[in-house]
């Protein structure tokens, strides 16, 4: 896969960087560290420059959030009914009154909710789901999902044009971040779930 990107970006240098970026959101297994990485190197022996390569992987994943978001804004309240009736919905033990808790919770919280998940490797991507279904402003859920792409995109960019020739050391690197991060999701649930059930104790 490595090899197919480098051949893109080298082939179509801005629009295949917006391609792959698009794709990457809608396919998380395409690695965006990869694409931003050795875009990052590209600036250091062609003409193409970091501020271009960051907007094209900006622009790229920008559209690839909007067709994920509008993927959840498209479910219908029909067929969420229809799997919290499945054998499936009663096997998770879903509940109406439990998913609109959460829908709640996300409307109160999911503008940082969108825009912290940018940084969290496969997260930063299907987030655009749920801000989707909960039906998100859509000026709003750019705006967030903007930020904290271009502060993404910086880094990586950035770090593949420092490395140079070794840019793709940030796979590595890339791969101890996930590990940290994913590490943590439980611990900040925990702390989320006894934040929730000490406030609704109080009511």
């Amino acid at each position: 896969m490595e090899e197919s990107i480098i051949e893109v970006i080298n082939e179509f240098g801005y629009i295949g960087i917006l391609f792959l970026m698009a794709i990457e959101n809608i396919f998380p297994p395409i690695p965006s560290e990869i694409v931003l990485a050795f875009g990052g190197f590209s600036t250091t022996y062609t003409s193409i420059k970091k501020f271009g390569v960051i907007l094209a992987a900006t622009l790229g994943s920008l559209i690839g959030a909007i067709i994920l978001y509008y993927i959840g804004y498209l479910i219908s309240a029909e067929r969420i009914n229809t799997l919290i009736n499945s054998k499936l919905g009663r096997t998770l033990r879903l509940k109406r009154e439990n998913l609109k808790k959460a829908e709640n919770w996300f409307k109160r919280h999911g503008y940082r909710t969108v825009f912290f998940a940018r940084f969290a490797p496969i997260v930063r991507s299907i987030i655009s789901v749920p801000a989707g279904t909960s039906k998100m402003k859509l000026g709003k859920f750019l705006l967030f999902t903007a930020a904290g792409t271009i502060i993404w995109n910086t880094v990586l960019v950035q770090v593949g044009s420092m490395l140079g020739n070794t840019w793709n050391r940030i796979v590595k690197y890339m791969d101890m971040y996930s590990l940290i991060i994913f590490s943590l999701i439980p611990i900040v649930l925990i702390i989320f779930s006894f934040i929730f059930y000490k406030n609704k104790n109080k009511i």
